[in-house]
């Protein structure tokens, strides 16, 4: 806490993000403004929401402060720089940026929000370094909308490939040490994006759909049907890294492909195959000098970390139950739980080097540091504390049913 602490011009707003943060760092059952102003032994959540709404303090600061923080514990000429977008089902229509749309988390077209985020994924560890809400078209062509949620005037709507190209250059700019950039369907089919990384001559392993079209000396295919014609002699048994269950082994083919701007390089079409199923996955890499093929399956492997991330800050610290509406509670809410987890991450990566596990344990991982840390910082209050949130709760809850039912009875013939 520490590294931020001079982001903030007043003790009490200082005093209280470190509140939070041990908050989110506790084995609390559910996570927002109500139940970590309890924790914190806050009489009335009003103190926490004025610290994600209206307190002033500057969330971009803080996560360039993240971003040094992970880089300084997890720092690796060979890491990759991960995107992809995560979902958080809503109700309603107010909540910034909330649309119905497809999200991941739930696997179908939900009335949903979505961020897009960047994970520093290198050999000690991961974790989130940056993230960008996500406004659609809905929004951003409804000014009056974007008001009364706190969207900045002007803001422009953006495509999740132009979001996470950003976030990329920014973390490139900063002096983050990476080779590579990975990520799903989504960034590789965009033109765009790839442009941009093969401009800063910055390598790429990003997943393609099997109707991607790519050119070869023969001419132009798609991805599904060069991938008909390889050859059975062409396929090699290689691991994609080490997951829960070991390592895990597909078949693996490389196709060379070209690139209209001709600029030097190595472009390929990366094919990977389940070993059981045969089910078909493809990735367009591109590198600023030639790479082995098992390096291009390092990185594609590694795409699955920021999946890792996000079950973890969901998990373990409670991204995704802010409960907060607005532009700014979202970005400082965001942005102080990538810090709990980033805590998690590196502490655990600090424990493994300093303190090898004996023989017959695993490794300490962030889970655990989580678990002995919720049990240092346990409060313990008394009974009169517990009993005033009881009353206040009971109370706006009465406040809020008084006020469903007049709304009720209103709209109602």
């Amino acid at each position: 806490m520490s590294r931020i602490a001079g982001r903030f011009s007043r003790v009490e707003p200082r005093r209280r993000v470190r509140r939070l943060v041990s908050g989110l760092l506790s084995d609390l059952p559910r996570k927002n403004c109500w139940t970590l102003a309890e924790h914190a032994g806050d009489a009335t959540p009003d103190g926490m929401q004025h610290l994600l709404h209206r307190a002033k303090w500057d969330a971009d600061a803080i996560r360039d402060d993240i971003r040094a923080y992970v880089v300084e514990h997890l720092r690796d000429t060979e890491a990759v720089l991960v995107v992809d977008e995560t979902g958080d089902v809503k109700k309603g229509t107010a909540t910034v940026g909330v649309q119905r749309q497809y999200t991941g988390t739930a696997g179908r077209v939900e009335n949903a929000q979505v961020a897009v985020y960047l994970v520093y994924s290198a050999a000690r560890g991961h974790a989130a370094i940056d993230r960008a809400l996500y406004v659609p078209r809905s929004w951003t062509e409804a000014p009056d909308r974007c008001r009364s949620a706190g969207i900045p005037d002007g803001l422009a709507f953006a495509t999740k490939p132009q979001l996470a190209a950003r976030m990329v250059e920014r973390a490139l700019d900063a002096g983050a040490p990476a080779r590579w950039v990975a990520g799903d369907e989504v960034y590789g089919d965009n033109p765009h994006m790839r442009t941009a990384l093969e401009h800063r001559r910055t390598g790429y392993v990003l997943a393609v759909s099997s109707t991607h079209s790519v050119i070869t000396p023969a001419g132009k295919f798609q991805a599904k049907t060069l991938a008909a014609r390889i050859p059975k002699r062409a396929w090699q048994r290689l691991s994609a890294g080490a997951g829960a269950k070991g390592e895990r082994y597909y078949d693996w083919a490389q196709i060379d492909i070209h690139d209209a701007a001709g600029w030097p390089g190595q472009w390929c079409l990366l094919v990977r195959r389940n070993r059981r199923t045969g089910e078909l996955a493809f990735y367009r890499c591109f590198s600023p000098r030639p790479v082995p093929m098992s390096e291009l399956v390092r990185v594609a492997g590694r795409r699955w970390t920021i999946e890792e991330t996000f079950q973890a800050s969901k998990g373990l610290i409670g991204l995704d139950e802010h409960q907060v509406r607005r532009w700014t509670s979202w970005h400082r809410w965001a942005t102080l739980a990538m810090l709990a987890h980033a805590f998690l991450v590196c502490t655990a990566a600090a424990e493994r080097r300093d303190r090898p596990a004996p023989d017959g344990l695993i490794p300490i991982t962030g889970n655990e540091i989580q678990h002995l840390f919720a049990t240092l910082i346990r409060p313990d209050h008394d009974l009169a504390h517990r009993l005033r949130w009881s009353h206040w709760r009971r109370r706006h809850q009465a406040r809020a049913r008084r006020c469903h039912y007049r709304h009720q009875a209103a709209v109602q013939p």
